[in-house]
């Protein structure tokens, strides 16, 4: 059995390759050949225990997720795991591995694919709502999707992100790239074409403004209960459609769950990745209005870019 690490992860990782894994498990998802049950949660004394498994023809996966919100005043992550992976025949363990990184990785990519797809070629700037593990790699991957030179950054917290930004400059490592913080979401949303949401918020982060969203990408990825909220009303004023991973994510997200009860918007503005993926429509169209993504996740992904970094790390 392998056991791959934070550090062996990082080593393995090409960004293009997890976006192009992505893009493989939304083929998986629309040829249905994968079994992906509910996941099931175990809840005791603020402690959360989170088991997300899947199968595929190739193996089966499983993330254990650890929840424990207390851990913050501990100074540690509250969210930890790790991701199993078995042989699909024999049910043999073939590896561990971190899952804090594959979670990062793969969420990454997810906006990522929807970078690659949502928005215009020529965007150059994008801005990162949320200065923590998950808005660190959406910029990762929307500088790997698209010529970025300007990476913006605001967290509400206020806090110092100095060592933050001098971080993500030194991983992005390209000197035609620089990164900014905001000192208001407003003065980021003004200055960003790709703007990517990444907190734990349950009121809207962006602006409730036409003018300044009109005609940008926006990528969500921080709401996954039905009482989270990142994305203000007026998006639905702006965008036709928001594409989405999977149906559940009407239900599990405030984002979705919360417009469709007030009916704000119907069931049939959501539009599923992996159909708009085959679809054949232009997207030189699509973009030239203003695109919106819900990520939500699903375990799938977590299976697909684990198997990846499997292989790569048999290859070395």
């Amino acid at each position: 059995m392998i056991v791959l690490g934070k550090k062996e992860i990082e080593e393995l990782v090409d960004l293009n390759e997890m976006m192009d894994q992505i893009e493989e498990a939304y083929r998986i998802f629309g040829a249905g050949d994968y079994y992906m049950p509910p996941r099931p949660v175990v809840e005791h004394d603020n402690k959360t225990m989170m088991y997300m498994p899947c199968y595929t023809k190739d193996v089966i996966g499983t993330k254990i997720l650890s929840i424990f919100p207390e851990n913050a005043k501990l100074g540690l992550p509250s969210i930890d795991g790790i991701v199993l992976l078995n042989d699909s025949r024999t049910g043999a363990p073939a590896a561990v591995l971190d899952g804090q990184s594959v979670t990062a990785y793969r969420t990454g990519a997810v906006g990522g694919v929807a970078i690659r797809h949502l928005s215009r070629k020529d965007c150059r700037t994008v801005g990162i709502v949320g200065a923590g593990v998950q808005g660190f790699h959406l910029a990762l991957y929307a500088c790997a999707a698209r010529e970025i030179h300007t990476v913006y950054v605001y967290n509400h917290s206020g806090r110092d992100l100095t060592e933050y930004l001098a971080r993500l400059e030194k991983v992005i490592d390209n000197p035609g790239v620089k990164v900014v913080q905001c000192k208001t979401v407003e003065e980021l949303v003004r200055n960003s074409e790709i703007i990517c949401t990444a907190t734990p918020s349950e009121s809207p982060v962006l602006p409730d403004s036409r003018e300044l969203l009109d005609g940008k990408c926006i990528v969500a990825i921080g709401s996954y209960t039905p009482e989270m909220r990142e994305i203000p009303d007026v998006i639905w004023e702006l965008a036709d459609k928001v594409y989405i991973e999977l149906p559940y994510a009407c239900e599990e997200s405030g984002d979705l769950s919360q417009p469709l009860e007030e009916g704000r918007i119907t069931a049939d503005r959501t539009v599923l990745m992996n159909e708009f993926l085959t679809s054949g429509e232009p997207e030189e169209e699509v973009t030239k209005k203003t695109t919106y993504f819900k990520s939500v996740g699903m375990g799938l992904f977590d299976v697909c870019i684990a198997q990846k970094l499997l292989e790569k790390a048999k290859e070395r």
